[in-house]
């Protein structure tokens, strides 16, 4: 590593991801083979580890050949010794998929975190407390990676755009990502540093980004929002005009199923997977809206679903569908039971928004504020490294909506999204006015909702191919 051709602020961040996933096998026993790096990689990105696949791969394609061309797991063709390592992690870890409480194909990765032994091989014969310590106390395991509150970054211009997305009252999520576009700058403009960068340089890294690397406006508009909050927020440095070559709109339709096609694919769904796409479906809701929801969003009176701090930090109400509201029932009189365990167990509150986390600090053990899709085990909260219940994770949903769609025999490419624009055309087919679809879709601009219409069934248009005429 210190030999290499990385920049310093490249070497801190990949360092420490190498030395966790290290750390990782050493307790699990395992070789560093392709299934361990994926277990690994997708308990890390759970947590929001977004540097992690980067750092590995620098490792396996760099780091290993300098010591001596090494096997590379995932690099090459794997020899003997690899494959009996990989069949031996197999026989160690057991069966591939399991099934959680709601119904979630679920494989052994999907909620075991970086550095925590396998539950289904702990030796737990000499156990005396059914619930460890550090579960009980919200602790850290010592072979986990430290929480956010002490990676404080590795350059002076970093550890200055840390601080100020912690005093702006970030989340998590986007502080990865503005620290991740920060340093792509950083590496574009290298020798020179971010303190020392004006205007010109960010609009020419902005420009190669749509020129080279073909972004799309949405991702040249992220780095700009992230570029700009390095520049002035963090280091007090104006940026003035910029002049830069815009990312070139590509005009997509969406994709969109069928009512029969929804009812095929909620068919070979059931538990808390279907329930979630139900809902998904039945109130347009956007994925991470959905896995955000808490207990108090439902309104089953009014028959209406709150939706706080969706995309662009805006609240809006949207439809309850009655259909569902026996199983959400249902489902959060389970979820009270799982609350009451909890607050048995003195499992900390949930992750709550930091201005009503300081103003209301018991709130995350409160009812109300429990999460409608909760995860089946405690997690690491990345920000200050507590020990606490989450949302499900997104990849569990998706990959059980992938799979869904898969044994419907469906001809498209199904996502989360694809529910919620299904929602907003069926409902424009239906006869529901476009700027009420604009409302329950939380859309600031008509236009954005328009493109539905390009996408509607049209019975009155009576078009015939050629084809077909004669």
């Amino acid at each position: 590593m210190a030999s290499s051709a990385l920049s310093p602020q490249f070497k801190v961040v990949y360092t420490r991801e190498i030395l966790s996933f290290l750390r990782h096998c050493k307790a699990r026993h395992d070789a560093a083979t392709v299934e361990v790096v994926k277990q690994y990689l997708a308990g890390r990105e759970r947590q929001g580890g977004g540097s992690s696949r980067d750092a590995l791969r620098w490792f396996y394609r760099e780091g290993l050949k300098a010591m001596g061309g090494v096997e590379r797991a995932g690099v090459g063709d794997r020899g003997p010794a690899v494959q009996r390592n990989q069949e031996g992690a197999r026989e160690r870890a057991g069966p591939q998929r399991r099934e959680d409480a709601g119904g979630f194909a679920r494989p052994p990765e999907a909620e075991a975190e970086p550095g925590e032994a396998s539950r289904d091989t702990a030796d737990s014969a000499g156990s005396e407390q059914a619930i460890p310590p550090y579960i009980q106390t919200g602790a850290r395991r010592p072979s986990e990676p430290p929480p956010a509150a002490q990676d404080l970054g590795g350059t002076p211009w970093e550890r200055d755009l840390i601080k100020a997305c912690r005093e702006k009252g970030f989340l998590w999520r986007t502080e990865q990502t503005y620290r991740e576009w920060a340093v792509r700058f950083a590496r574009f403009i290298a020798p020179r540093s971010p303190y020392a960068a004006a205007g010109e340089e960010v609009a020419a890294f902005l420009s190669a980004l749509a020129v080279e690397g073909r972004a799309s406006p949405s991702t040249q508009k992220q780095a700009l929002n992230a570029l700009v909050f390095l520049m002035q927020g963090a280091l007090r440095r104006e940026l003035g005009e910029m002049d830069f070559k815009r990312a070139y709109p590509k005009q997509r339709l969406p994709t969109v199923l069928s009512v029969t096609e929804a009812k095929s694919l909620f068919a070979q769904m059931q538990g808390r997977p279907r329930l979630m796409a139900e809902l998904a479906y039945g109130a347009g809701l956007r994925l991470m809206e959905l896995l955000r929801l808490r207990v108090h969003h439902l309104d089953f009176e009014r028959g209406r679903l709150q939706v706080i701090a969706g995309k662009g930090d805006k609240d809006r109400m949207t439809v309850l569908p009655e259909r569902l509201m026996p199983e959400l029932k249902v489902h959060c009189a389970r979820l009270h039971e799982l609350w009451e365990a909890d607050r048995t167990a003195n499992v900390p509150g949930v992750w709550l928004p930091e201005g009503l986390n300081k103003k209301y600090p018991k709130a995350g053990v409160s009812w109300e504020w429990q999460w409608v899709f909760p995860s089946r085990e405690l997690g690491v909260d990345p920000a200050t490294g507590i020990r606490r219940r989450h949302h499900v994770s997104d990849n569990l949903f998706q990959r059980a909506l992938k799979e869904a769609a898969t044994k419907a025999a469906l001809n498209k490419r199904v996502s989360p999204h694809v529910l919620r624009h299904s929602f907003a055309t069926h409902l424009l087919e239906s006869g529901t006015d476009l700027r009420t679809v604009q409302e329950l879709l939380g859309h600031d601009d008509i236009r954005t909702t328009q493109i539905y219409l390009h996408v509607m069934n049209k019975p009155g248009l009576g078009v015939r191919s050629p084809l077909d005429q004669g």
